[in-house]
């Protein structure tokens, strides 16, 4: 991640694109994708083979590849290096579908959420010094590992309710730390990576997790207990911030708004799975070192 004249850190200071922003509302035009995606999700997770599920996996992770370099590198990779980049993420995909060693995952896992959690401490310093191959590898690592853990969870018994449920539990944080924090937050949370997350938002996400996460529980999902809901909830909402923040911080050191318009109303596909790439790893390992798995057939 070298230098870059976008590299002047925004602030919430006149000037700066978050300062200037509308406030959020509520509009149809974020609803639509949802309505639409939603279904075409479920259909593809439920009724479609593994290798099909895969497939998207690839699909979305290559696309949120390409938003990634586009907005900590500069220039952006070539065609070329980007193809063989979201071949690289393909096969680290595969590894993970078919892979009968869940340590070198973990492991892994673990290195690159540290790398991240260093970048969001200190940015500007974290961008500059990373050399620009380590930064591709860096990504391929964050978007592929992370979001290969959807291809861990589809794999449990009952996986795809397990993933239905961590998607909804995830969407029902950031919608509740979005739509309450923009109208009743008073108090930032990490100003200084985005100035619009507030301590009000961030505990009205937890109460909509849980929330959502009781209702899961009752609607498809009986064979997950009451408290597990309870702590999961929590904990999505949680990790699910840090998520938000770190592509914030990326963002934000790249003097940027949004990581792509490619999904109305939404920006890009990394905006909308920046809190799915942690909180998926952190629902797996809950799943996989508090109960076993066999526990949750239906």
């Amino acid at each position: 991640m070298k230098n870059d004249p976008r590299d002047s850190s925004l602030s919430s200071q006149p000037g700066s694109p978050e300062a200037h922003s509308t406030p959020h509302r509520f509009t149809l035009q974020r609803v639509y994708p949802a309505l639409i995606f939603a279904p075409l999700f479920y259909v593809f997770i439920r009724y479609f083979p593994p290798l099909a599920f895969w497939g998207l996996i690839v699909l979305v992770a290559g696309l949120a590849f390409w938003e990634f370099t586009k907005v900590t590198l500069s220039p952006p990779p070539t065609s070329r290096v980007s193809a063989i980049c979201i071949g690289s993420i393909g096969i680290l995909l595969a590894v993970i579908q078919w892979t009968t060693s869940l340590d070198p995952i973990m492991v892994a896992t673990v290195v690159v959420v540290a790398l991240l959690m260093a970048f969001m401490l200190a940015p500007q310093q974290f961008r500059q010094r990373l050399p620009r191959p380590a930064a591709i590898v860096f990504g391929i690592g964050y978007i592929g590992l992370c979001l290969g853990h959807l291809l861990l969870i589809r794999k449990l018994p009952s996986g795809d309710l397990l993933i239905f449920f961590v998607i909804v539990v995830t969407w029902a944080a950031d919608t509740g730390g979005y739509y309450i924090g923009a109208s009743m937050g008073k108090r930032p949370i990490a100003p200084r990576l985005s100035p619009k997350k507030t301590v009000e938002g961030f505990l009205a996400g937890i109460i909509f997790s849980v929330i959502l996460a009781i209702v899961s529980h009752v609607w498809f999902l009986p064979s997950l207990p009451l408290f597990d809901c309870l702590i999961i909830g929590i904990l999505l909402a949680c990790v699910g911030l840090l998520g938000d923040l770190a592509e914030s911080a990326f963002k934000r050191s790249a003097g940027v708004k949004d990581s792509g318009s490619l999904i109305p109303g939404h920006g890009g596909i990394l905006d909308r799975i920046d809190s799915l790439l942690l909180t998926a790893p952190a629902f797996y390992y809950y799943i996989l070192l508090s109960q076993n798995p066999a526990h949750y057939y239906v």
